[in-house]
C-alpha cells in the first residue's frame, strides 16, 4: 500500500487518497491501483501527436516467392517449433457487443447447423500446425478486466477444444487511468478510478508483468494475433522459417489491398524504418499510386498477425513505447451520481503494436492470400463481418 501511495503522489494523483472511502473500498481500492499503469500521466505533455516522417514503400516476399521456397521455409519453421521456439500469443480483450452478445468476441457461435465458436476455429488453426510439428506451441491469452473469468470458465467448459491445458496461460492487459483535462484521474465509482485498456501495444508488458511467459523460457519468437481473424494461421511455419531466414527481429502477414481506399493499415517504410501507415493517413495520391506492373505501390495491408524475436522483444521494453492521447467522453461521479457527459472532458491513454513493429528495427513483409487467411469479424453484417466470414469459412472447407 505505501509503494501505491508513493506512486499516485509521483503522479500527482494525491487526491485519490484523500477521498472518504471505507477500509472496505480502500482495500478494493488498493488491489486495483497495483494493477494500473499510472506513468502514462506523465506523458501528458507529448498530447501532440509527432508528425510522420518520410513514407516509402518497403519490400517483402509475395506469394510466387514464398510458394518457390515454401519446402525450404516449412523446414525451418518446423524446427523452431519442436525447439520450444515459438509461443503464440491471443489478444482476446474484447468483448462482442458489435456482434449482438454481452460475452468475450471469441465466445461467439459462427455456426449454422452445429455450434462453431471463434475460439473453437482459431484453435482449430493452431492445432493444424502442432498436428504437422508433432509438437505444441505455449498459447497466451489476453484478456480484459471486463472477460477475463468468462473467457476462462468459457475455455474450461470447452476442454480448451482439445488443446493441453498445459500449455495454455492466460494473462489480463494493464489498464490506464483516465483523466480530466488537469491531469486528475477521474472516479467512475466511490473507490474505482475510470480506467480503460493500455491498447494492443501493450501486450508484451502485460504478459511479463503477470509472468505468463516464465514456463516457457525457451521460447525466441511471439506470434501475437488477434481474435476476430477466423482463416489466418497460427505459428505458421512458413511464416516463421521464411522471418528467421531474413534475419529481421520481426514479421509481418499482409495481404493485397482489394482497393486503394480499403480500410486497413498498410505496411511501409518511415525514414527508412518499418511502420504501418493506417488508410486514412495516405493520400489520395499515394493510396493510387501504381508501379511498372500496375500494383498498386502501398499494397501490403496488414492482417494484425505478427512474429517478434523475443530478444529484441526485451531491449525496446526498455525503451518507452509512444503512448497516444485522446480526448474522450469519460463517465465519472458528480455529487454521488455517474454522468455520462456529452462532451469531451478528459484524456484516454493507449500503446500501439504498430509502434513497436517500428522499434523492432526491420520487419519482413510476407504475403498470404486473402481468401485463404483473411476473414476479419467487425460487424454483425455487411463488411468484415459475420455474414462474410461465414462465407470465406465455406469457401476454405469448413463446415458449419
Amino acid at each position: 500500500m505505501e509503494e501505491i501511495e508513493r506512486t499516485l503522489r509521483k503522479y500527482g494523483q494525491g487526491h485519490l487518497l484523500e477521498s472518504d472511502l471505507t477500509e472496505g473500498e480502500k482495500k478494493a481500492f488498493f488491489e486495483l491501483a497495483e494493477r494500473v499503469d499510472w506513468s502514462v500521466i506523465a506523458r501528458l505533455g507529448e498530447r501532440g501527436e509527432a508528425p510522420r516522417g518520410e513514407i516509402t514503400p518497403i519490400g517483402g516476399l509475395g506469394i510466387e516467392e514464398i510458394e518457390g521456397h515454401r519446402e525450404e521455409f516449412m523446414a525451418r519453421g518446423i524446427a523452431a517449433i519442436r525447439a520450444g521456439e515459438v509461443a503464440a500469443v491471443l489478444l482476446a480483450g474484447g468483448q462482442g457487443t458489435r456482434l449482438g452478445s454481452d460475452a468475450p468476441k471469441g465466445c461467439y457461435d459462427l455456426g449454422i447447423t452445429h455450434p462453431l465458436y471463434i475460439f473453437e476455429q482459431l484453435i482449430r488453426n493452431l492445432t493444424e500446425v502442432t498436428d504437422l510439428a508433432g509438437a505444441y506451441v505455449p498459447l497466451l491469452i489476453m484478456t480484459s478486466e471486463k472477460n477475463d473469468a468468462a473467457t476462462r470458465a468459457f475455455l474450461k467448459e470447452h476442454a480448451y477444444f482439445g488443446y493441453p491445458e498445459a500449455y495454455v496461460r492466460f494473462f489480463i492487459q494493464d489498464m490506464a487511468p483516465c483523466v480530466d483535462f488537469s491531469g486528475k484521474a477521474i472516479w467512475e465509482a466511490r473507490g474505482v478510478p475510470a480506467l480503460s485498456p493500455n491498447g494492443n501495444g501493450g501486450w508484451y508488458s502485460s504478459m511479463v508483468r503477470a509472468h505468463a511467459d516464465e514456463d516457457f523460457p525457451d521460447v525466441k519468437w511471439y506470434n501475437v494475433f488477434a481474435v476476430d481473424n477466423v482463416l489466418q494461421r497460427i505459428a505458421d511455419p512458413a511464416f516463421l522459417g521464411a522471418t528467421i531466414s531474413s534475419g529481421m527481429m520481426c514479421g509481418s502477414k499482409v495481404v493485397s489491398k482489394a482497393y486503394p481506399e480499403e480500410r486497413v493499415g498498410v505496411l511501409c517504410l518511415e525514414d527508412g524504418l518499418p511502420s504501418v501507415i493506417e488508410y486514412y493517413e495516405l493520400t489520395p495520391e499515394m493510396a493510387n499510386r501504381r508501379d511498372g506492373d500496375g500494383k498498386l505501390v502501398f499494397r501490403q495491408g496488414v492482417t494484425l498477425n505478427y512474429l517478434f524475436r523475443a530478444d529484441r522483444l526485451r531491449e525496446i521494453a526498455e525503451r518507452e513505447i509512444p503512448v497516444h492521447i485522446a480526448k474522450k467522453k469519460i463517465p465519472c461521479l458528480k455529487d454521488g451520481v455517474l454522468v455520462k457527459p456529452d462532451t469531451e472532458n478528459g484524456y484516454k491513454f493507449e500503446t500501439l503494436i504498430l509502434d513497436m513493429v517500428h522499434l523492432m528495427g526491420s520487419c519482413l513483409s510476407f504475403e498470404v492470400v486473402r481468401e485463404h487467411e483473411f476473414a476479419p469479424i467487425k460487424n454483425r453484417t455487411g463488411v468484415d463481418s459475420v455474414e462474410s466470414a461465414r462465407e470465406l469459412l465455406k469457401k476454405n472447407g469448413v463446415t458449419l
